[in-house]
């Protein structure tokens, strides 16, 4: 636990923004004494800072999602297109990764973000849920909350909120010392997030908002957040509401809120400055000049904004979210969203202006009148040749030892968050039919002896394959993948993963067999931590199927890359240890971010795991993203 005395922060506030001493003249961890507490609040209908009208000029940029060694570059670039605060997600996910155990480290010190934002200039808008959506990972749940099969989340079930109660408690030691009040950044902390899209129980909300009183969030303005349409259902009487919208709202939006909260204040907590992605279908992108033309009414009408995205970034490793309609999580229109969390915003995912920054930069300048600093230069990325993959081996081969149940077992269940569960048992054939893997969470490769069967993909809210089997003993292995647990709406209470509800064979006469005596494989796979029995161990020999691939490639300079994975079908992909996201030739996005700190001057190792790979595969770096590949649309693949 780090707790931060305000005698340590630097701040000096004025109107107009932080006025902060530069970064030459301060050590990145040493603090001078603080100027006295400064005070945020909302009075009249207006955001008050040290009692005089203040209007926040934010956008959204999230800690995990930028490695932290750029977080002072992205902030740079903030305050460089006018910004005067930044607005984040906590993911408790990230950081209790099981039960009362606490990691604020490396690229997990939401402290030290906080920090360095201040020490640019920023004020803070902190959003620490404990739900967050933000199309990451279960809304930034962790998977452990699922073990418990009676467990409802987002509701009053005690079980529940002491887990939360428990973190928000926890998350206030860390960063509540920040708060404006103690001579801190933070000027605003979100009170759970856009719930009127949920829910309407005003006392779970009331749970929440004094959950986070508990927690030391009291020197900054508490407020909550809704689509207008939902906000009495979300919303607080004693507490300030701002309205979630997209592009071409604005207008209509703030009518409602009028109509709704007359006395204010009147602030867009979320103006979607783009969108983000599914896996099969096309890149998403909005009109840059449209968002700037209302950005700039809004900021005349005297509004507060807080576009999201700023900066989107990059869902680094298993992180994506999914989205699903209905109640019962039951697969229809389940779509997982792309590694990549580029979301058509002005700063681009790997930190580079747009024309969309420049329209903007010139756009908040003009409703201000105030000269935002000179735009930072950014190293141009580079290309690196192809290369070649030189080892591999199966994942067959890298089994660890397997936990045996009647029914499958969920991989919450199994004690695990991401990655995989291979699910094996032995049929006594002759079986001929249909194979049902009831409801599935959400990609399976299914296997007899050994060879493919086929694919079950709860995108298109398939269950079955055909299967028949000659006499005598065979191997049925069901790979499951956790492609992602949805991150909205009403699924979410329902996203366990693997195998949820048994697995049956149906036979021609349409007799129905449930299939039991089931071993279950974990795996969490994250190389190079592999969780098996032996390390990987490469060969020269080729491998064909659900494969690690390994290759490796030289480098003179630390410079962001692209890498490109058209070469590979569906997996992960691991640089240097650093597990770079999601491969799927679904499309659209055919290129990984790989950022130029994660490189070692020299040689580097690249780990592919591919479910249908095939050898002689290469790999190379683009100076460019590729994020608008060609897509596999449900048609195509069925």
């Amino acid at each position: 636990m780090k707790s931060i005395s305000s005698a340590l922060l630097l701040s000096a506030f004025a109107l107009g923004g932080c006025q902060l001493l530069s970064a030459q003249a301060t050590s990145q961890t040493t603090y001078q004494a603080a100027d006295t507490a400064h005070s945020f609040k909302v009075e009249n209908g207006q955001f008050l800072l040290d009692g005089k009208p203040f209007q926040i000029i934010s956008g959204e940029m999230h800690y995990a999602r930028v490695p932290r060694e750029y977080w002072r570059a992205r902030l740079k670039m903030a305050k460089a297109m006018g910004l005067n605060a930044i607005t984040t997600y906590v993911f408790w996910n990230e950081h209790e990764p099981t039960p009362g155990v606490y990691d604020f480290s490396g690229n997990k010190d939401i402290a030290e973000f906080v920090r360095e934002a201040q020490q640019e200039g920023l004020y803070v808008i902190l959003r620490p849920g404990p739900y967050a959506c933000a199309e990451w990972e279960f809304g930034g749940y962790p998977a452990w909350l699922l073990k418990d099969p009676s467990i409802n989340v987002r509701s009053r079930d005690p079980k529940f909120l002491n887990a939360a109660r428990t973190w928000l408690l926890r998350l206030g030691q860390e960063v509540a010392p920040l708060q404006i009040g103690n001579g801190g950044p933070i000027i605003e902390v979100q009170v759970e997030n856009e719930y009127g899209s949920y829910g309407d129980d005003h006392e779970y909300m009331e749970d929440i908002h004094h959950a986070l009183i508990d927690a030391g969030f009291t020197r900054a303005q508490l407020y909550t957040a809704d689509g207008a349409d939902e906000l009495t259902r979300g919303s607080l009487p004693e507490l300030p509401a701002v309205i979630n919208f997209g592009t071409g709202e604005a207008k209509g939006e703030f009518e409602k809120l009028h109509k709704l909260r007359p006395q204010g204040p009147f602030m867009s907590g979320e103006y979607w400055a783009g969108w983000f992605d599914h896996w099969g279908s096309p890149h998403e992108t909005r009109s840059p000049q449209q968002e700037a033309d209302e950005v700039g009414w809004m900021l005349k009408q005297g509004y507060s904004v807080s576009m999201y995205m700023f900066h989107g970034g990059t869902s680094f490793g298993w992180m994506n979210g999914a989205n699903a309609e209905g109640a019962n999580s039951d697969g229809k229109n389940y779509q997982p969203d792309t590694t990549s969390y580029d979301y058509d915003s002005p700063l681009d995912e790997s930190g580079r202006v747009t024309p969309k920054y420049l329209l903007l930069r010139k756009t908040i300048a003009e409703a201000t009148g105030h000269e935002p600093p000179p735009i930072p230069e950014v190293a141009p990325a580079q290309a690196i040749p192809t290369f070649p993959v030189t080892g591999s081996i199966s994942l067959w081969k890298t089994l660890p030892k397997p936990v045996h149940s009647e029914q499958p077992l969920t991989m919450e269940a199994l004690d695990q968050a991401y990655g995989y569960v291979l699910y094996r048992t032995t049929l006594d054939g002759p079986v001929a039919g249909e194979l049902n893997l009831g409801k599935l969470h959400s990609y399976a490769q299914v296997y007899i002896d050994g060879r493919l069967l086929g694919t079950v993909d709860r995108r298109y809210d398939q269950h079955t394959l055909p299967i028949d089997v000659p006499a005598g003993k065979a191997r049925l292995d069901i790979l499951v993948e956790n492609t992602a647990r949805v991150n909205y709406g009403k699924a979410i209470p329902g996203e366990r993963v693997g195998l949820l509800t048994g697995v049956t064979v149906k036979d021609s006469k349409g007799a129905v067999t449930p299939l039991t005596g089931w071993d279950n494989y974990s795996l969490p796979i994250d190389y190079p931590d592999h969780d098996a029995p032996q390390k990987l161990t490469f060969s020269s020999e080729p491998c064909t199927g659900v494969c690690f691939y390994r290759a490796s490639f030289n480098v003179t300079e630390q410079r962001d890359t692209f890498l490109d994975t058209s070469a590979f079908t569906k997996g992960q992909v691991w640089v240097n240890g650093h597990n770079l996201g999601r491969v799927w030739n679904v499309g659209p996005q055919k290129a990984l971010y790989l950022p130029g700190p994660w490189l070692r001057k020299g040689r580097n190792e690249v780990v592919v795991l591919d479910l249908q790979g095939q050898p002689g595969a290469k790999l190379w770096g683009l100076d460019h993203p590729y994020l608008d590949g060609a897509v596999i649309r449900p048609a195509e693949a069925k």
